[in-house]
């Protein structure tokens, strides 16, 4: 099932450097040449949203996406994904049909 997905991105491994990092296996496996992001869901949050995410013991939620599209960190992005059976792991709908 495609959901869509907005956030911040926070950190981007490009397929060059998969190698150099500790992924799990099946997130190496998955990711193959591809990149892989670290997303800060629901975008940029307010002071406000933080300060309230605090109090509340809620905090922002980090997602990882494994995408064909080159970004860069800091950007901020709206992706079409699919979840995998890794929690928190999204694959972009296009690149789980070249799979």
């Amino acid at each position: 099932m495609t959901e869509t997905i907005r956030g911040d991105v926070l950190h981007v491994v490009p397929p060059d450097e998969l190698d150099d990092q500790d992924l799990e296996p099946g997130l190496r496996e998955l990711a193959e040449s591809r990149y892989v992001l670290v997303l800060r869901r629901g975008g940029h949050p307010s002071i406000l949203d933080l300060i309230w995410a605090f109090l509340r013991r809620n905090p922002i939620e980090a997602v990882t996406v494994v995408t064909d599209q080159r970004v860069e960190e800091g950007e901020e992005v709206t992706l079409a994904v699919e979840e995998t059976a890794m929690p928190g792991v999204y694959v972009t709908a296009a690149a789980e049909g070249d799979a």
